[in-house]
C-alpha cells in the first residue's frame, strides 16, 4: 500500500508505536481478525457484542505485521496504541486517500445508491481496473475500509456513501475526497433524523464539502429537490433523466416485463440503443447515471453500452429468481416509500398471479404510520392478486389496502414465522412473488424459504 509504513500510520492516527520497524509497509488493513493475511495491519475495535482486543493474538498468529489497539497486548508484539480505534481507522483511511492519485467516484442518494454503484462500476470496468464498495460498506466504518482496499493496480474507485444524520456525510466526504459526485434522488429515507426532504437534501449535499475543486457533479435532473442545485465548485451539474432537457436522457423506452427494458440513451450528441437486463424504470435511471459517468471518464459509446448490458443483479435488490414453482422478486435488502412503490410497479408487470409480501419500513419518523398506509393504498391500486403485510408498522399498510382491495386477497401477520407456516395455503404454482421490507425485518428468511 502506497506510503503505508508503520511510522506513517502511527503519525496519521496520533498513535504511540511500540516494537515496530518504522519502515515496514503494510499490505492491507482490516478490523475483522478472520480476514488477516501476512503483512496486514489489524485494528482492534470495541463493538457492542465483540471486542477486537480479544482477537489480537489470533490476528498476530495469522501474520499481522502490527496491531492498532486501545490497550497494550499482554504479549510482546508490534503495536500502535491509540485512544479510539474507530477514530484511528478513519484517520488512517483519510491519510491514505491523500496518497492516492486515482479518481474516486462518490455515490449517494435516498434510493438506488447500490444499484447505481453497480451500474457505474460495470461501465467503468470496460476501460479501467475498478475498486468498488462491497455489500453495504457505505458508512463511517465501511467507507474507510473500502478506501483502504485500494491498491496500486486500481485505476478508479467507486464508493457508496450512506448516512442517516447531519454531519455524517461531511465526515465521509473528508475521508473519500471524491473527484466526482453522483446523487440519485432525494426521497423520504431517514426522516426520523433529518426531518424533511429539505433536511435530506442538506445532509446529502455535504458530499460536496471535500470534493476535488476540479471535480464534477452528476445529478438526477428529474428530481425536484436536486433541480434546486445550479452550481457546485463553479460548475453546472451534469443532469440525467427521462426529460430531454437533461444532458443525458432516455426515450423510446420499451418494457420487457421482468426481463428488463430497452431504450435509447442520448449522450454527447450520440444515440445508443441499450438493452437493460434488470426491470423497472429506476434501472434505466441508474443506467443513465452510469452513462454520464462513463462519458466523463472518456469511455467510448461501445464501452458504455457493454457496461450497461453486462450488469448483474445483487441478492436482495431487484434480483429476479426463476424458481421451478414460482418467480421471486428478491428486493428485501431495504425499503422506503419510493423504492417500495417502484418494487410494486415491477410486480405489476408480471403476467401471472401477483403476490406482494411487504414489511415494515424503518426510520420514517413521525409520519411512519401515514406513509405505511399510503403504500397499502398504492399496492391496492395496482391490480395485484394477493397482498401480505408483516410487522407492527405494516398493520397501517393493511388498513390502507383495505380501502380498495378484495378482503379475501389480504393477509396480515405480526411476524415472519407465522407467515411461513401459512405460505402453502396462500401461494400457487406459477405465482410471481415480491418480497420487500427494510433490512431489519429479516425478509431474506422468506426468500430462502421460497427457494427451499
Amino acid at each position: 500500500m502506497k506510503n503505508m509504513t508503520l511510522s506513517n500510520i502511527a503519525k496519521a492516527c496520533n498513535g504511540r508505536p511500540f516494537n515496530i520497524n518504522r519502515e515496514d509497509e503494510v499490505s492491507g488493513v482490516v478490523i475483522d481478525s478472520r480476514l488477516v493475511k501476512p503483512g496486514y495491519l489489524f485494528i482492534a475495535t470495541r463493538g457492542m457484542r465483540v471486542d477486537g482486543h480479544d482477537y489480537i493474538e489470533s490476528a498476530y498468529k495469522q501474520g499481522a505485521m502490527a496491531v492498532v489497539c486501545e490497550t497494550p497486548p499482554s504479549f510482546d508484539i508490534p503495536y500502535i496504541l491509540v485512544n479510539d480505534s474507530f477514530l484511528a481507522l478513519k484517520q488512517i483511511a483519510t491519510w491514505y486517500r491523500m496518497q492516492l492519485d486515482i479518481p474516486v467516484v462518490g455515490i449517494t442518494g435516498s434510493v438506488g445508491k447500490t444499484s447505481t454503484k453497480e451500474f457505474v462500476s460495470s461501465v467503468l470496468s470496460q476501460k479501467y481496473k475498478v475498486l468498488k464498495t462491497e455489500g453495504n460498506f457505505n458508512n463511517e466504518i465501511g467507507l474507510p475500509l473500502t478506501i483502504l482496499k485500494i491498491h496500486e493496480d486500481h485505476e478508479v474507485a467507486v464508493v457508496e456513501m450512506g448516512i442517516n444524520q447531519f454531519g455524517e456525510m461531511h465526515r465521509l466526504s473528508q475521508i473519500a475526497k471524491p473527484d466526482y459526485c453522483i446523487i440519485t434522488n432525494i426521497g423520504q429515507c431517514h426522516l426520523e433524523n433529518l426531518g424533511s426532504q429539505e433536511g435530506i437534501l442538506k445532509a446529502k449535499t455535504e458530499i460536496f464539502d471535500f470534493m476535488n475543486e476540479e471535480g464534477r457533479v452528476i445529478l438526477n435532473g428529474d428530481d425536484h429537490m436536486l433541480s434546486t442545485i445550479s452550481n457546485v465548485k463553479g460548475k453546472a451539474p451534469i443532469r440525467y433523466g427521462f426529460k430531454n432537457k437533461n444532458n443525458v436522457y432516455a426515450d423510446k423506452i420499451s418494457s420487457k416485463g421482468l426481463l428488463g427494458s430497452s431504450c435509447n440513451i442520448h449522450i454527447n450528441e450520440s444515440c445508443l440503443h441499450v438493452n437493460i437486463p434488470m426491470p423497472g424504470s429506476h434501472m434505466i435511471s441508474n443506467a443513465l447515471a452510469a452513462a454520464s459517468m462513463g462519458a466523463l471518464l472518456g469511455l467510448s459509446n461501445d464501452q458504455i453500452l457493454d457496461g450497461i448490458e453486462k450488469i448483474k443483479p445483487l441478492n436482495g435488490r431487484n434480483n429476479i429468481i426463476a424458481h421451478d414453482r414460482w418467480t421471486i422478486i428478491d428486493d428485501c435488502y431495504n425499503a422506503n416509500p419510493v423504492s417500495m412503490k417502484a418494487a410494486i410497479d415491477l410486480l405489476s408487470m408480471a403476467d401471472t398471479r401477483k403476490v406482494a409480501i411487504l414489511g415494515d419500513m424503518g426510520e420514517l419518523g413521525s409520519t411512519e404510520n401515514m406513509l405505511h398506509k399510503e403504500i397499502g393504498m398504492y399496492a391496492a391500486s395496482k391490480e395485484l392478486d394477493i397482498i401480505i403485510c408483516i410487522g407492527a408498522l405494516s398493520y397501517h399498510m393493511l388498513e390502507g389496502a383495505k380501502t380498495n382491495f378484495r378482503p379475501e386477497g389480504l393477509y396480515y401477520f405480526e411476524e415472519i414465522d407465522s407467515l411461513l407456516t401459512s405460505l402453502g395455503d396462500i401461494l400457487k404454482d406459477g405465482d410471481t412473488i415480491l418480497v420487500k421490507a427494510s433490512h431489519f425485518m429479516g425478509f431474506d428468511k422468506i426468500v430462502k424459504e421460497l427457494i427451499k
